[in-house]
């Protein structure tokens, strides 16, 4: 029985050799056998087949039934993926928690902490990630969201709210982005998180735990932003990102940003 490409490589990137791959393929259409018509099945020598169905059993894809002959049989595809899967994922989360403690310490070492970034989507994945190592605040300010990034934004966030870190956002209710409408408001006005709604102009502006921060911005055509001229500043300058906290807590006390500010004022003045 031949199989595609994919799933050959799938089976090899789970660390099964040639020989394992064709034996586990074969195993699978025949569902038990000894080791004499699995090497039949396979076409792998007969001189190998038991060594091989021996590292297949090591490594949970199929069990040896005792007896007189050997049997082996094959564990279901579904039961082996989802243990490796499961595997696979608890490596990645070890080894991406690990790299994160060397990088984050390191970025504060670099001599001119300032990066530039072009594009939405490096934009929106570099904000994501600020947000993901927010330990004690996240202040957001929204007058620039790409289609698709208030879904993110929300999602994200919402790590940050079940791991008690202040957050606040203050956003405008919509953002034109290449003759789109992206709809800010309504997917984070359910956010349990302090958010207020005003007519911010175009521009993105993250501050994490006062000590990274990202701004965003990009030129306009009329009244829609132009996403492909997206550029923003990402620095860890903590003098610099201090004091852009502090007029962020200053533009959010300001009376007309109360949360009890006349949402529909505010979307009738956007779009103005």
């Amino acid at each position: 029985m031949t199989v595609s490409r994919e799933t050959l490589e799938a089976l090899e990137s789970l660390g099964l050799t040639d020989y394992e791959t064709r034996t586990y393929v074969a195993l699978n259409s025949i569902i038990s056998g000894t080791a004499t018509e699995i090497s039949q099945a396979s076409q792998v020598p007969r001189s190998r087949i038991y060594n091989i169905l021996k590292s297949l059993a090591g490594k949970g894809f199929l069990e040896i039934n005792r007896g007189k002959p050997l049997t082996f049989t094959v564990i279901p595809p579904h039961e082996v993926f989802e243990k490796n899967r499961n595997n696979i994922r608890r490596k990645l989360e070890r080894a991406e928690a690990e790299l994160n403690v060397i990088y984050e310490n390191q970025i504060p070492q670099v001599p001119a902490p300032i990066w530039i970034l072009h594009g939405p989507d490096k934009i929106v994945n570099k904000e994501m990630e600020i947000i993901s190592r927010a330990k004690k605040s996240i202040f957001v300010m929204g007058g620039l969201m790409f289609p698709g990034e208030p879904a993110k934004l929300g999602m994200n966030l919402q790590k940050t709210l079940k791991k008690g870190i202040d957050t606040r956002i203050l956003t405008a209710p919509t953002c034109n982005v290449d003759g789109v409408e992206v709809p800010v408001m309504e997917v984070l006005k359910e956010l349990p998180t302090e958010t207020k709604f005003f007519p911010v102009p175009y521009i993105k502006l993250v501050v994490r735990d006062r000590q990274e921060m990202l701004i965003a911005f990009c030129k306009l055509s009329g009244k829609t932003a132009i996403s492909e001229t997206a550029i923003c500043i990402w620095n860890q300058y903590e003098e610099f990102v201090d004091t852009i906290a502090g007029i962020y807590d200053f533009i959010w006390s300001m009376d007309f940003f109360s949360q009890d500010f006349n949402l529909k004022k505010s979307s009738d003045k956007f779009s103005d």
